[in-house]
């Protein structure tokens, strides 16, 4: 499928064929294009690089799964941002993808809104190199303002634990945990899992 516009183009890879249909209609009822595949295969087979702004992915699909399409992206050195959409149970999965680069996820059900905020944000994507260092050293010095538990709770966050889990490795309760994390969340300034996963990575590369 051609895709013509590299900064209107959105490709869209689900195997679910109504999904799909609706985040067609969707996306090209608010002047996008769209170029939409059925398999991560056909996507590999029919995409140019340069041609799209962004890509919306299931994380789940028969043959090659969104992950593995991701990790194929990235070995090729493409830098189409990825835009993950997930099921429930899927949320640790997601995590990993946005450590391996992906631009962020959202978990099924979600208003259409905020798919549309996602893309408006990845097509944007422009930013300098020394943008990025200076997003870094903020991100670093959010980090610093978090007490030792505090951390302790956002890491295990960030590699995808759930509460109940974080509470049994901490050796805390679950509502110490969400107190812990709901702070971690704030002085870090996110409001998304994804979020605090981006600013953890960006606090620790080099500035």
């Amino acid at each position: 499928m051609n895709a013509p516009d590299n900064r209107s183009t959105v490709c869209v890879v689900d195997d679910d064929d109504a999904f799909r249909d609706s985040l067609r209609w969707l996306l090209e009822s608010t002047g996008y294009r769209v170029a939409a595949y059925a398999t991560a295969e056909r996507f590999l087979a029919g995409y140019k690089p340069g041609t799209a702004s962004c890509l919306v992915l299931d994380v789940r699909m028969p043959g090659l799964t969104g992950l593995e399409l991701q990790q194929e992206l990235n070995r090729r050195g493409e830098t189409l941002p990825i835009i993950f959409i997930t099921g429930h149970g899927d949320v640790a999965m997601a995590v990993n993808a946005v450590k391996s680069g992906a631009f962020d996820f959202l978990e099924k059900p979600f208003k259409d809104a905020q798919l549309l905020a996602l893309i408006e944000q990845a097509a944007s994507l422009g930013t300098s190199a020394s943008s990025e260092r200076a997003q870094g050293r903020c991100a670093a010095a959010r980090l610093a303002t978090l007490t030792q538990r505090e951390r302790e709770v956002m890491d295990h966050v960030v590699r995808g634990l759930k509460n109940k889990k974080i509470a049994e490795a901490l050796g805390i309760s679950v509502k110490t945990v969400e107190a812990h994390r709901a702070k971690a969340m704030e002085k870090m300034e996110v409001g998304s899992v994804a979020e605090l996963v981006q600013v953890s990575l960006s606090a620790k590369q080099p500035g």
